[in-house]
């Protein structure tokens, strides 16, 4: 079934990001551009001027883009903005990236979506550490279609040779990091010299003026056409008027869904199908297709978190991992290093990330190599970052929504990157086991949901670990006892009786030990599939260990417990219990983690 078209005869649209240094005249240009192409509010252009005249301040078109008070006063622009307007050809959505060196970090998240490039560089002022820093991050990014665009030719009396000489000196740059531009061309856009048609003041110029370079940019592959890819949002439930939908909400990244399609999440590898698709006060739709947030139900009510990535059964899938290759530009005040827990925002994803080895470590503004362990401020590297548990990613170069990222360092953004290669970690082998054993297993007719209405509670497997010595038995059994007279269906699954009997053919040698634990979370995955909350104890395990039981029962439905010494990376434990507290204490710790997690939504 192919997708419901929407705006059908509209013209085609292009994103375009516009950077620069601070001051070269970014603003202006688009300004300028509005302005000339009939595209502003009617109005706008002449209170705008009453404005500036009534302040006594000269009129500028970039003011024509600051719609904050302090922007204006400081005279740059502190966020991404976005205007609109069009040719004769297409649509344009322009963004303004930021170029003062405090809001580079902006520029990140600002070109994230851009098809094509303008590159403004001050005839006068010539380039600057921002514009290659700018240059690098548009390549890094994977941004191709890039024009250059000499600014302020006026104040240079539109000498040609000032202009030659930028070209030269920014292509020389642009060459070493494979990033070549489709066009370099002069402008002055304050008087709207070359922006929209010839400029006589620059006879010598024989190419395009802007407006006819980018409608001289192409368009890519259409997203609709790459494998389906939507980052999970939000699942809302509603309960009103017996009214027993949950809609699993998000935005539409790449290629196009149906009802009836069977759908797998990432990293979980829970499947459905698609039974229905909700729009906000409108009829349903029968399809979705790329750049639309849209809500669908599922034919089998499974449970899945935000963060995971919907695909669609039978497309390519993303890549699984722990372990991810990326390159990174560094904007954090302080530098990324090793042993340090960074926050890692992915799609809608955000999980724990640290530094696992660093390849190389570059200057973004001479390119530069640098013998560095931690990356610094304005520095690119490439490195590995390990995750907290597995997530579901693409390489940037085959879908970019779910291949770009930002790092975030005590609640600020610090660095943004994309992920170039997959890394495969220790569990790889068992994901490959457990995404047969997903794809062909036999579901009972009686769905989780389901179950979870009836017991009262979501099921999930509470594995408490910790030293050999310490007793993890006496708390789990008394959590089983007090979550039973709850009405609770739960069960005791003690690491001695695997032994005696699901492991007996095998030895407790070392070697087999990654068996032990492989063949404790099958069995554990069976009690969370029958719905049950299962206590299962397992001393000494190690953080590879925890790894592979999250792959095999899902980190979504596994609660660690810990009693006693943590040697555990951090993050990796749901509840930290001290071998000193009195069993009560312990138990009504437990207890309460455990009432929280297996709440049915």
């Amino acid at each position: 079934m192919k997708p419901q078209k929407e705006n059908q005869g509209q013209q085609e649209k292009m994103n375009i990001v516009i950077v620069g240094h601070v001051d070269h005249g970014k603003s202006t240009v688009i300004g300028r551009l509005l302005a000339d192409t009939d595209s502003l509010p009617k109005g706008k252009l002449e209170q705008v001027r009453a404005d500036c005249e009534r302040n006594a301040k000269p009129f500028e078109f970039a003011f024509l883009l600051d719609a904050l008070k302090d922007e204006r006063a400081q005279g740059i622009t502190i966020d991404t903005a976005r205007c609109f307007f069009k040719s004769k050809k297409r649509e344009y959505i322009i963004i303004d990236a930021p170029g003062h060196i405090e809001f580079l970090k902006n520029m990140v998240s600002g070109a994230a979506r851009a098809e094509a490039a303008l590159l403004v560089i001050d005839a006068r002022e010539g380039v600057q550490e921002n514009s290659r820093r700018h240059g690098y991050l548009l390549s890094m990014l994977g941004i191709r279609q890039v024009a250059v665009c000499v600014n302020k030719m006026d104040l240079v009396n539109y000498s040609e040779q000032e202009f030659r000489k930028i070209v030269a000196e920014y292509s020389r740059f642009l060459e070493q990091i494979g990033l070549q531009p489709k066009f370099f061309l002069p402008v002055a856009a304050f008087k709207g010299e070359n922006m929209t048609g010839p400029a006589p003041s620059m006879p010598w110029h024989k190419g395009p003026s802007i407006l006819e370079v980018l409608d001289l940019f192409q368009k890519g592959e259409a997203d609709e056409k790459k494998p389906f890819r939507m980052p999970v949002q939000a699942i809302y439930k509603f309960t009103e008027q017996n009214d027993d939908r949950r809609i699993v909400a998000g935005r539409v990244e790449s290629g196009s869904i149906a009802v009836g399609d069977s759908v797998v999440f990432l990293p979980s590898r829970k499947r459905s199908e698609i039974k229905s698709i909700e729009v906000f006060n409108a009829s349903p739709k029968t399809s979705a297709a790329s750049g639309y947030s849209s809500g669908f139900t599922l034919k089998e009510q499974i449970y899945i978190n935000r963060g995971e990535i919907m695909c669609k059964v039978g497309d390519p899938l993303p890549q699984v991992s722990s372990l991810l290759k990326v390159k990174i530009f560094w904007m954090g005040k302080k530098p990324m290093v090793f042993d340090k827990e960074y926050r890692l925002k992915l799609g809608t994803l955000r999980v724990p990330v640290s530094l696992k080895k660093l390849t190389k470590v570059i200057d973004a503004s001479d390119l530069k190599k640098a013998d560095k362990n931690q990356i610094e401020r304005h520095d690119v590297a490439e490195c590995i970052l390990e995750s907290a548990w597995p997530v579901a990613f693409d390489l940037t170069a085959d879908i970019e929504a779910t291949g770009r990222f930002v790092i975030v360092d005590d609640y600020d953004i610090a660095g943004g990157g994309i992920i170039t290669e997959t890394v495969d970690d220790k569990q790889g082998e068992v994901r490959e086991q457990v995404s047969a054993r997903e794809e062909k297993w036999d579901f009972s007719i009686v769905e989780p949901a389901t179950r979870t209405q009836k017991y009262g509670h979501r099921a999930k497997l509470i594995l408490l670990t910790g030293p050999v010595g310490v007793d993890k038995k006496a708390i789990a059994k008394e959590v089983e006892k007090q979550l039973f007279e709850k009405g609770c269906k739960t069960y005791f699954l003690g690491i001695g009786n695997l032994l005696r009997g699901v492991d007996a053919d095998m030895d407790r040698h070392k070697k087999s030990r990654r068996e032990h634990v492989r063949r404790l979370g099958e069995v554990g995955h069976i009690m969370v599939d029958a719905g049950l909350i299962c206590l299962a104890t397992a001393s000494n395990l190690d953080d590879e260990e925890l790894r592979l039981l999250q792959e095999i029962v899902s980190r979504d439905d596994l609660v660690i417990i810990n009693v006693g010494a943590n040697h555990f990376r951090d993050g990796a434990v749901d509840l930290q219990l001290k071998e000193s507290e009195r069993l009560e204490a312990q138990v009504k710790k437990a207890l309460a983690l455990i009432a929280e997690s297996v709440q049915g939504e």
